[in-house]
């Protein structure tokens, strides 16, 4: 299979370029996503090619926005709506939780809602506490609907071509600092997909398993790089999915290390790490030899001040030093 470098972001606009080409019932919509290409530049060219029938640009009113993509998927279209950042999610909080994730259970399942919902999260560079939220797992502790996070171009490539293809609705959250990272994605394989709700190894090892998701991913492997140095091998479980949560390869590595790291830009209190460490307690506790540690960001409000806003996030100095408790 031939491959072709892109950024992050170029990944994520050639799936939704492809899956527009392929099936006429897929549009998007949103804020500036039009005549100004979006805001992340991710729909780039997309007004010009399908026109405003299908790139639709939208009042500044997030709660319209899904509120009207819940409708058009139940009446059998199948929108990828943009809200420009997580941050603005929150004004739209009912029609998620409520709609878009609720709709086919409640009708008993005469009414599907295939529908994408991306935005863009985490760490906005000095974008001040109201607009650097990483806040993924509150809408991933509702059923109805899936969460993904991708961490390379690759799978943030085949994980928006699944989930456009499929019947339920999902979430795709996009890490803002990744965007402009480099990576490989078929070069001549449209119907390249990846499986919904699967983990992924990045790196394997045999002293600790560290468990991460999105931009967490990174701050792992260089940890991890950097350890091998010292002959301590890290595994590594890039999530992908928060919804549904596929633990498998992160109970066979535990089994294997006996230690686990888990490392997330998210805010500490109730996190995905909180619901790891405890399903590795009630699941494999005999087979654990410390306790486990979490690495997220400072329990504050993110500060704008650029030194003070590093110090609150996590970083690959912070994971090796909580890598180096547990072992």
């Amino acid at each position: 299979m031939a491959m072709k470098n892109t950024q992050m972001r170029g990944a994520i606009r050639a799936a939704l370029l492809e899956e527009m080409r392929r099936d006429d019932r897929v549009f998007v919509m949103g804020e500036e996503v039009g005549k100004w290409n979006g805001t992340h530049r991710v729909t780039e060219g997309f007004y010009q090619e399908f026109g405003e029938r299908r790139v639709k640009d939208t009042p500044i009113s997030e709660a319209a926005i899904i509120g009207a993509a819940v409708g058009a998927a139940m009446n059998g279209l199948r929108p990828v709506p943009e809200i420009m950042t997580v941050n603005f999610a929150f004004v739209a909080f009912d029609a998620i939780v409520n709609s878009m994730a609720k709709i086919h259970y409640m009708f008993n399942g005469q009414f599907k809602v295939p529908m994408v919902l991306r935005w863009a999260s985490g760490w906005g560079m000095q974008a001040t506490a109201t607009h650097s939220h990483t806040p993924e797992v509150i809408f991933a502790h509702f059923p109805g609907m899936y969460v993904a996070m991708p961490s390379t171009p690759l799978d943030a490539y085949g994980m928006l071509k699944a989930a456009i293809r499929d019947d339920n609705p999902v979430i795709f959250s996009e890490s803002i600092a990744l965007y402009p990272l480099i990576g490989q994605i078929p070069d001549d394989n449209p119907d390249f997909t990846l499986p919904i709700g699967k983990s992924d190894v990045k790196r394997e090892g045999h002293h600790v398993t560290l468990v991460a998701y999105a931009r967490g991913v990174h701050w792992a492997l260089d940890a991890a790089k950097e350890l091998a140095k010292e002959g301590i091998e890290c595994e590594v479980i890039d999530l992908r999915w928060l919804r549904p949560l596929d633990l498998e390869p992160v109970y066979a590595s535990f089994k294997k290390t006996n230690r686990c790291v888990i490392v997330e830009e998210a805010l500490p209190m109730y996190n995905v790490g909180a619901e790891i460490a405890t399903r590795l307690q009630e699941d494999l506790f005999d087979y654990m030899d410390a306790p486990i540690k979490r690495v997220s960001s400072a329990d504050v409000p993110l500060p704008y001040s650029k030194n003070i806003e590093l110090m609150a996030l996590p970083d690959v100095h912070k994971v090796i030093a909580t890598i180096r408790e547990v072992l």
